[in-house]
């Protein structure tokens, strides 16, 4: 028992570890990185994209959750000094619902600060990333590192 003890913890730690590698993403051809240089998007990922996203049944599913978790963090006290990985889903999702045909990536730190890089199809939607992120509770600075890139054809 003494010897099975250590490594039941050593293996709970090294998957938690993996676990917690993922980056919040608002689409899967998102760069896994907000400092790479991103490519722009194809037409048939941003029809796809815009289709399902575009959808009001998804639209008021996200504004949903994010009420949903705002309520909670209300009702927890949270609202002050939010998790990041709360942050970055919920900027995340907010920019999904809103912005329907971006490649966004989504990144946090503890003290607010949200970085969102990417592409977008034109400037009216770049304008609004700003904006929609600080919608969130406990988005203290949002830094913009997203670009403007039509669909390739």
């Amino acid at each position: 028992m003494k010897k099975l003890t250590p490594f039941l913890i050593g293996c709970f730690l090294v998957f938690g570890a993996v676990a917690c590698q993922d980056t919040s993403r608002t689409s899967q051809e998102a760069p896994e990185n907000v400092n790479t240089s991103p490519e722009t998007p194809n037409a048939q990922t941003t029809e796809a994209s815009q289709q399902d996203a575009q959808s009001n049944v998804r639209r008021r599913q996200l504004n949903s959750d994010i009420r949903a978790r705002e309520e909670r963090s209300n009702v927890t006290g949270g609202d002050t000094d939010r998790a990041v990985k709360d942050l970055k889903s919920e900027v995340s999702s907010k920019l999904e619902a809103n912005i329907p045909n971006g490649l966004l990536t989504v990144d946090a730190t503890k003290d607010g600060t949200v970085t969102v890089a990417g592409t977008v199809n034109n400037k009216d939607q770049l304008a609004k990333i700003e904006p929609l992120a600080k919608e969130i509770k406990g988005v203290k600075n949002v830094v913009v590192k997203a670009i403007v890139a039509p669909p390739k054809n």
